[in-house]
């Protein structure tokens, strides 16, 4: 066996093992009080890690309540309980075919078509409109009158109405899945997550640097499981000087970690990026209600022309039979 392979293999070791020992000693020091000299660092670093924790834990508040606009039932009844037909075709579909049904029968068959597609959305206005046009043919099928009932009318118009307003809703949630949600998701799980690494690299630059004061303090310092070591006067300068050149680089490494940190931190901080996000967030929800505005801007005066009349013949139909 080559024993100088050997030896130097343990000093690679040994170089890689030791800075992860000074930290890790150093930490435990300073965390049962037993280190008085720490370096304290610049006032405007510890105000951008402040601002950089604040960042993340708003990014992390509103996503923990914008992500349902990540699942499609997120305002659908919990004790709804609809049927494979209710789910099978969409409400314009079952409309159709209503319209061209001469019979009962013939409805009843429209309503309970086998599906075409896949199973329709389950939104809270999906669950209206399809409520609203089973409502509506209940009211068909017990019509013998040969008269069109304004109510079920309505409620037909009310059901084509609220499903439109239901797929305006889904085309929000992917504007917003697509503009903020995955805009924010980044700059938590990406840009937030590179700062926090920078700030871990300068802690660990910090405590290598106060470890080697410590070294240089106490010449008697050694690593857990190393014996004390025993120098004479030369040895003893010459490990003086080994200590100075030591604090020295940790010293360069530390501020170099920082100046890194600093520009990280400054960068997740200015870029417009979240701000961005949020007016798209916002400007999806304008366009969704903008659209249900409209939608039920034009059912409105149809269903109160329906009311009227009706009240105008019920009105009728109480004078006649006074009279």
């Amino acid at each position: 066996m080559d024993f100088s392979k050997f030896q130097a293999f343990g000093k690679n070791v040994s170089a890689s093992f030791t800075p992860f020992a000074a930290r890790t000693q150093q930490y435990v020091k300073e965390r049962l009080g037993q280190s008085d000299d720490k370096t304290q660092l610049p006032p405007d670093y510890i105000e951008l890690e402040k601002r950089v924790d604040a960042l993340k834990k708003v990014h992390q508040k509103m996503l923990s309540v914008t992500s349902n606009f990540s699942h499609e039932g997120y305002d659908y009844p919990q004790n709804l309980s609809e049927s494979f037909n209710d789910l099978g075709r969409t409400v314009s579909e079952k409309v159709q075919l209503l319209s061209s049904a001469t019979s009962p029968a013939e409805a009843q068959a429209a309503l309970t078509a086998p599906p075409s597609a896949k199973p329709q959305p389950k939104t809270f206005n999906h669950a209206i409109a399809r409520a609203a046009l089973a409502s509506s043919q209940i009211l068909q099928q017990q019509n013998s009158s040969g008269n069109e009932d304004p109510l079920a009318t309505a409620l037909e118009k009310y059901a084509l109405a609220e499903e439109r307003v239901g797929e305006a809703r889904l085309a929000q949630d992917s504007q917003i899945q697509s503009r903020f949600l995955a805009g924010w998701s980044t700059t938590l799980n990406t840009n937030l997550m590179f700062a926090t690494r920078a700030r871990k690299s300068v802690e660990n630059s910090r405590l290598l640097l106060d470890a080697a004061k410590a070294k240089a303090k106490n010449p008697g310092w050694h690593l857990p499981g190393q014996a004390a070591p025993q120098h004479d006067g030369h040895e003893d300068e010459i490990q003086s000087e080994e200590a100075r050149v030591e604090i020295e680089q940790a010293e360069d490494e530390f501020v170099g970690q920082t100046e890194e940190a600093v520009g990280v931190m400054k960068n997740v901080l200015d870029t417009p990026e979240p701000l961005r996000n949020l007016a798209d967030l916002i400007a999806a929800q304008l366009e969704y209600h903008k659209k249900a505005y409209e939608i039920l801007s034009e059912l409105a005066p149809v269903v109160d022309g329906l009311q009227v009349e009706q009240e105008a013949s019920y009105r009728k139909s109480r004078d006649g039979g006074s009279a």
